[in-house]
């Protein structure tokens, strides 16, 4: 089947697309996206900072995983349906982790126990976005924010009562701990391969 071009496949969706209909229509359109509120989005190639945090930050969680025996498992950029509008939204985080076993004809991703989004100067507003999404997903226990411009991580860590603070922790030094998948290590090992160096 020969893909549709985003601009003649965007002309003929309906108003406001279901998850169903983004993911039949994204399978057989060029590019990648994500569905936001019933609109389908384009998501932008990853710079080389980008792409690097991504994969150092997914090998590293990878390895603990290993390592300590965990059932869980990290997935790239996987569509992931928040609860809010959940049946109008399907969010592509950069890196996620769950512990709940998948079948290989999965669409979604529908338990994360961490996310992990990376910021660029241009995708702020979108980024922070989708963060607040994410803590309306029930299995969510941390969610983490990188900065591709410099050494600087944001924790969301969901709190005993179920809540979720105001405002992230913001780390540009010493460890990064993530209670979710028992993993504590050096921010700057993150971002080891970036060229980026600590303030």
């Amino acid at each position: 089947m020969v893909n549709a071009s985003p601009m003649t496949a965007l002309a003929s969706l309906p108003v406001r697309m279901s998850v169903d209909e983004f993911l039949d229509w994204a399978s057989v359109t060029d590019g990648r996206w994500q569905l936001v509120d019933g609109v389908p989005y384009a998501m932008a190639p990853a710079g080389l900072v980008h792409g690097a945090l991504q994969s150092e930050f997914s090998r590293l969680i990878g390895n603990h995983l290993r390592v300590t025996g965990s059932a869980c498992a990290t997935i790239i950029a996987p569509g992931v349906v928040p609860r809010f509008l959940a049946q109008h939204n399907m969010r592509v985080p950069d890196i996620a982790v769950t512990c709940t076993a998948f079948g290989r004809d999965a669409r979604a991703l529908t338990e994360p126990v961490l996310i992990v989004e990376i910021l660029s100067p241009s995708n702020q507003a979108a980024t922070w976005a989708n963060v607040w999404a994410y803590t309306s997903i029930p299995s969510m226990r941390d969610i983490v924010v990188l900065r591709s411009d410099r050494v600087e991580a944001s924790l969301l860590h969901r709190l005993p009562d179920g809540t979720w603070p105001d405002r992230p922790v913001e780390i540009d030094q010493g460890a990064l701990s993530l209670e979710s998948i028992g993993l504590v290590l050096p921010l700057v090992d993150v971002y080891a391969t970036t060229g980026l160096s600590l303030k």
